[in-house]
């Protein structure tokens, strides 16, 4: 019952971070669908409601994934380089790939909330071009999934180590 529990858990953070990743690229074609004004490297342009709520959907998403890996996954402490060094592989890999988790979180929001602001309703901007932030936080998403679900299974087998 436990490895089935597991195996929901691995899924339901798969499915969460590829919605999200959905969610974020399907937010670039909606806001390529609005009008435009393009001159050299700048860039008039109308904010698309539309890329707003599929990008604010992709930020809460990836958000939930990376709280509900975190809270499920449990804390691997490790304070030292050396306790890192003489920690098991499962634990050297758990803290690993919290750390990629938590980079990946950081810039994937990032990028998705840079997408957010631009197509908020109060501002039709001009300025420098912004391609393709909400495609790449969306890519970043399914990366997110990826090792948010190895750190997971890592940090199970790590605690399963320890007894």
């Amino acid at each position: 019952m436990l490895k089935l529990g597991g195996v929901l858990v691995c899924l339901l953070i798969v499915a969460m971070d590829v919605a999200a990743g959905i969610l974020g690229i399907q937010a670039e074609v909606a806001q390529n669908k609005v009008k435009h004004l393009r001159l050299w490297i700048f860039e008039c342009r109308d904010p698309s409601h539309d890329a707003f709520k599929l990008a604010l959907g992709a930020a809460a998403l990836l958000t939930l994934a990376h709280v509900l890996a975190n809270l499920l996954g449990g804390c691997r402490c490790v304070c030292s380089q050396e306790e890192f060094q003489r920690a098991s592989p499962n634990t050297q890999l758990s803290v690993a790939c919290l750390i990629f988790t938590w980079i990946i979180l950081a810039v994937g929001l990032s990028t998705l909330v840079i997408g957010i602001l631009s197509n908020n309703k109060s501002r039709a901007s001009c300025g420098f071009t912004h391609h393709h932030f909400l495609s790449i936080g969306g890519i970043l998403c399914f990366v997110h999934g990826l090792f948010s679900v190895a750190y997971y299974v890592s940090a199970t087998a790590a605690s399963d180590d320890q007894k």
